[in-house]
C-alpha cells in the first residue's frame, strides 16, 4: 500500500484537518528525513495552499481546527498547533491554543518548523535571542523565571484546569512572545503569557 492509500485509510478519503473530500493529496510535515505515514497528513487543496502560503489564510476555514485538533494522529496534532499558533491574533485560535495539550516529544516537532513556517507572521519573532516576552501587566519574563496564573485556564488535552492563582516555576521561552512554556500539575504545557503575571 502507497503512502497516499494509507493515508486515505487512515482518514476515511477526508481531509485530515478540515474533512473536505475535494482531491486530496499527502503532504510531508516538515522536519522529516522518511517519507512515511507518520509524518503525513491528508490535505485538500484549500489547507494545503493555505498552509504553504502563509498569509492567505481564510481564518473561518480553519475554526476547523476546533475538531481536527483532538485528533490522536502526531502530524494532525503539530499541523493544527502550527496552524493555531499562526492564527493566534483571532480570540477564538488562541482559546484552541490554550486548551490543545501535546505530549513533549510531538510539541517539539510541532516548533521545529513552526518558526520557519510562520517566518511573514507579524506576531512572530524568529530570532529566538531577540524574543521579548511580556507578562499582563507587561513585565518581562526570562527563562526560569515563577509566574503565577491569573485566570483558570482549561487544558482539555490533559484533562484539567489550571487554576487561578498556580504558581508556575523554571519557566521556558518558546519563539513565540505570547506563549511560555511550564509545568502545572506535573504536565508541561504551553501559556499564555498575557494570562500569568511574574512571581
Amino acid at each position: 500500500m502507497n503512502l497516499e492509500q494509507t493515508l486515505n485509510e487512515r482518514s476515511n478519503s477526508t481531509c485530515e484537518l478540515c474533512s473536505s473530500t475535494t482531491p486530496l493529496t499527502a503532504y510531508e510535515v516538515p522536519p522529516s528525513s522518511t517519507i512515511s505515514a507518520d509524518k503525513a497528513v491528508l490535505l485538500c487543496n484549500t489547507c494545503r495552499d493555505q498552509i504553504e502560503k502563509p498569509g492567505s489564510e481564510n481564518v473561518d476555514h480553519w475554526r476547523c481546527l476546533n475538531d481536527s485538533m483532538w485528533s490522536q494522529v502526531a502530524p494532525v496534532q503539530v499541523m493544527a498547533w502550527r496552524m493555531l499558533s499562526r492564527l493566534s491574533s483571532e480570540s477564538w485560535a488562541q482559546d484552541l491554543l490554550d486548551m490543545l495539550y501535546l505530549e513533549d516529544d510531538i510539541l517539539e516537532w510541532a516548533k521545529a518548523t513552526e518558526r520557519e513556517s510562520s517566518a511573514s507572521a507579524d506576531e512572530l519573532d524568529t530570532d529566538e535571542d531577540n524574543v521579548i516576552c511580556r507578562d499582563s501587566n507587561g513585565t518581562i519574563l526570562a527563562a526560569g523565571d515563577s509566574v503565577t496564573l491569573i485566570k483558570d485556564l482549561e487544558v482539555k488535552g490533559a484533562g484539567f484546569t489550571a487554576k487561578r492563582g498556580a504558581l508556575v516555576k523554571n519557566i521556558a521561552l518558546t519563539s513565540n512572545p505570547k506563549h511560555i512554556e511550564g509545568r502545572v500539575n506535573g504536565v508541561r504545557i504551553v501559556l499564555v503569557s498575557a494570562y500569568l503575571k511574574k512571581s
